[in-house]
């Protein structure tokens, strides 16, 4: 038997697991990178309501406004994606893209609640405030009703937001 060959054959076989894992470490490397650069500009706030304190994920610019959570597997307990409005509107929000189940309610420029809306993944359904809204917050589905937290009450909090861009 050629041990030279067998060697030989054995670095032909380890190159291309090895440019294999290169390949893999320097894709991980650059989605973390283009991840933490792209939340980066999303600022964190903590706000208040019924006694329950969440944090949130500020959406104030145009961009992050229409990204919201699109693309996302996933968000921490008590935590969501607060959507500042650059207008006081009839704002309407859909599940294009959006992988996890949510409910949204939309709020006036004092904070009160107008109305809460379950939401399911995928859905092309618009989902529209019941009167001129200025923010709207995203949370894990059913986060409200399981706090019982009703249209009339007060999110606490808001003037820490960015204004709208």
């Amino acid at each position: 038997m050629n041990l030279r060959k067998v060697v030989g054959v054995k670095k032909d076989l380890e190159a291309p697991v090895h440019n294999k894992v290169l390949m893999r470490l320097f894709t991980f490397i650059l989605l973390t990178f283009l991840s933490i650069s792209a939340n980066a500009e999303i600022p964190t706030i903590q706000l208040k309501v019924s006694g329950y304190t969440l944090s949130a994920e500020v959406a104030y610019k145009k961009e992050s406004r229409i990204r919201g959570l699109m693309h996302r597997s996933f968000i921490a307990k008590n935590s969501g994606m607060l959507f500042v409005f650059p207008k006081t509107a009839r704002h309407s929000m859909w599940m294009v893209n959006t992988y996890i189940p949510l409910s949204i309610a939309f709020l006036d420029k004092n904070g009160i609640i107008l109305n809460i809306i379950d939401m399911s993944p995928h859905s092309r359904t618009k989902h529209t405030a019941a009167s001129k809204a200025k923010y709207a917050l995203e949370m894990n589905h059913g986060w409200f009703s399981a706090k019982n937290i009703n249209a009339g009450q007060k999110i606490i909090g808001l003037e820490k937001a960015p204004n709208a861009e």
